[in-house]
């Protein structure tokens, strides 16, 4: 994706109805050894960061659970559209573990730093409506009966984004990420 230029913006969507990402296996995750569970948290790290570097806007399409690590991988995207009934959160503390693919880094760049340290501290989830009016995610849209409400928001975004010069929404995006770093 990031050197075919015939792609102007990607969306992330789920699959699997009501879940758009519900994290890393916990279950596989405790059979690993000290040093497979980092490799495994570093190789998960780099995917987010390569996900955040993509050159074109990326667009999270949150239809359902997005929990733990599928919450990280929408904050990974520079825009989030949630159905008002999905349910998102970084809840690791609850399972004796911390965010370890940027969520505690991006979380706070969106929702501001006590909101973040709120949400990671109690594992608390939130609906889309609550996501929207914190800014955890750009749009909050109801349910539909097929189940792909956020998707077809994220959708006509993608569709308001296509018409803009390329290079100017590439360089709009690169100028924005760099300059949160500084």
């Amino acid at each position: 994706l990031r050197f075919d230029e015939q792609v102007r913006v990607v969306v992330f969507k789920s699959q699997v109805k009501g879940v758009f990402c519900a994290g890393a296996d916990l279950k596989e995750r405790a059979k690993m050894d000290d040093a497979e569970v980092g490799d495994f948290v570093r190789r998960l790290r780099n995917l987010m960061d390569e996900i955040a570097a993509l050159p074109v806007p990326t667009i999270a399409a949150i239809d359902g659970y997005a929990l733990g690590g599928g919450l990280e991988l929408a904050l990974a995207c520079d825009l989030r559209v949630a159905a008002s009934s999905a349910k998102m959160g970084l809840i690791e503390t609850t399972r004796g573990l911390l965010p370890g693919a940027g969520g505690t880094q991006r979380l706070p760049r969106c929702v501001g730093i006590g909101l973040a340290k709120e949400l990671i501290f109690t594992g608390r989830q939130v609906d889309g409506e609550q996501a929207a009016s914190m800014g955890l995610v750009n749009h909050s849209v109801p349910q539909n009966s097929e189940g792909d409400a956020a998707y077809q928001r994220a959708v006509t975004l993608a569709k308001e984004i296509l018409p803009q010069a390329s290079f100017a929404v590439k360089m709009g995006k690169l100028a924005i990420n760099k300059g949160m770093e500084v």
